[in-house]
């Protein structure tokens, strides 16, 4: 499996020559989609979910289609009936030739007077584990974890925390876009320190082979 990095938290995985696109948001480049023979998307925070990109993609492709939960369904299901799947925590599918299974039902908690939104994470194939906007550990092993490495609910010791929980082989981080290149190497060397997994990050295009 290959997995190119877009910008923020989006991310392309690509195996025998079909490709899963995971959460084209507003930050992400334009085209995060197309190409995608599937795509998951975590939820509706516009960072993480663009209509207008999640449709160039299935446009580009007809035979793509959508896994998601319910929030962001009822906003894309009727342009694109029958291509549209509401999937939830405990859920598990195969998409594009990828198994997936569904963890967590919450977002992070933002602010105590932010109202909590629906949130679910994505592990693929076993091993690669998309958490969205949450610090959701699931029940199964993890061997690449996609780090949400800062984002305004989160902080570095809970991040830190987080990769000792879930336990993966390897981190490769997303939801960077608010991170300036001026603090990179600071998280970097504490995350590499602290978290007890090997830490890798990816410029925005950069692929690697899983």
């Amino acid at each position: 499996m290959d997995l190119t990095k877009k910008s923020h938290a989006c991310v392309r995985l690509e195996k025998d020559g079909r490709t899963l696109v995971i959460d084209p948001g507003g930050y992400s480049e334009e085209d995060a989609a197309v190409g995608a023979d599937a795509v998951l998307i975590t939820h509706e925070h516009p960072d993480h979910f663009d209509e207008g990109r999640l449709r160039a993609g299935l446009d580009a492709n007809p035979a793509a289609e959508v896994w998601t939960l319910r929030s962001v369904a009822d906003q894309v299901s009727a342009a694109f009936p029958g291509r549209v799947h509401t999937v939830g925590h405990g859920d598990a599918f195969t998409a594009a030739g990828f198994d997936v299974q569904v963890h967590g039902e919450l977002h992070a908690v933002i602010h105590p007077d932010i109202p909590r939104i629906t949130n679910v994470g994505f592990l693929v194939d076993e091993a690669v584990f998309h958490p969205g906007d949450a610090l959701t550990v699931p029940g199964a092993p993890v061997d690449i974890l996609l780090l949400p490495v800062h984002a305004p609910w989160n902080k570095l010791s809970e991040i830190a925390d987080y990769v000792r929980e879930v336990g993966p082989r390897v981190t490769y981080d997303v939801h960077d876009a608010l991170l300036s290149d001026l603090a990179r190497p600071t998280y970097d060397r504490l995350l590499g320190s602290l978290a007890g997994a090997d830490h890798q990050r990816l410029a925005p295009g950069g692929s690697t082979r899983l």
